[in-house]
């Protein structure tokens, strides 16, 4: 399985990087919106994780040109983010995310997240 790490801290690409390794994924970076769909135009992936807050596009913007895309609308999203509002998780479903983890994050909880994404997925048809 791939998955996606779109953040614009090096250091939380390598990071989140290093926890899906760990557990067997393969893993593709991009540092922003823009730059997640130029790659998703040549690479295949399973799953996207993304920040929220980045520069060129932020995750939202990523995630309204993802779902208005038919290629892409399907890949789930799960969003990584230091924002801890109400408002903003609730607007992150409403774009469509699949799942939404408050940074700093452990190996622990996006491996368990995946996996509900992933479950999610099968029992809907998905």
């Amino acid at each position: 399985m791939k998955i996606m790490i779109v953040d614009d801290c090096l250091t939380t690409r390598k990071l989140l990087g290093h926890y899906l390794k760990s557990r067997g994924y393969s893993v593709v970076f991009a540092e922003n919106g823009l730059d997640a769909l130029e790659k998703l135009g040549t690479d295949r992936v399973n799953l996207i994780m993304t920040d929220l807050n980045m520069p060129y596009m932020d995750g939202m913007e990523l995630i309204k040109a993802l779902k208005a895309d038919p290629q892409l609308s399907e890949i789930p999203v799960l969003m990584v983010t230091t924002e801890n509002d109400t408002d903003e998780r609730n607007r992150a479903f409403h774009f469509g995310v699949d799942g939404y983890l408050v940074k700093p994050v452990t190996g622990d909880a996006i491996a368990e997240n995946i996996k509900n994404i992933l479950r999610q997925m099968f029992t809907t048809g998905g």
